[in-house]
């Protein structure tokens, strides 16, 4: 009886992993896609002449504008 659980124990476990493994795939598969997108508008915004890396400087000094007002 104690080896029928434990094999049915382990038998759960097993069929977890290989759902979640699946799972694992498909949310691959979807950030794929993401990053395929992300990179259509940043290219898009470059041809335009948009300058990214001076807009992330923006970004990230506002972001530590906003942080030390709020720590005041």
């Amino acid at each position: 009886m104690e080896q029928q659980k434990k094999e049915e124990i382990i038998g759960f476990h097993k069929g977890a992993i290989s759902v979640l493994a699946m799972e694992q795939q498909e949310f691959v598969k979807i950030l794929q896609v993401v990053q395929q997108q992300i990179q259509s508008h940043v290219n898009a915004l470059k041809e335009l002449g948009v300058d990214l890396e001076a807009e992330g400087k923006k970004i990230q000094e506002k972001s530590k504008e906003d942080l030390n007002d709020r720590l005041k």
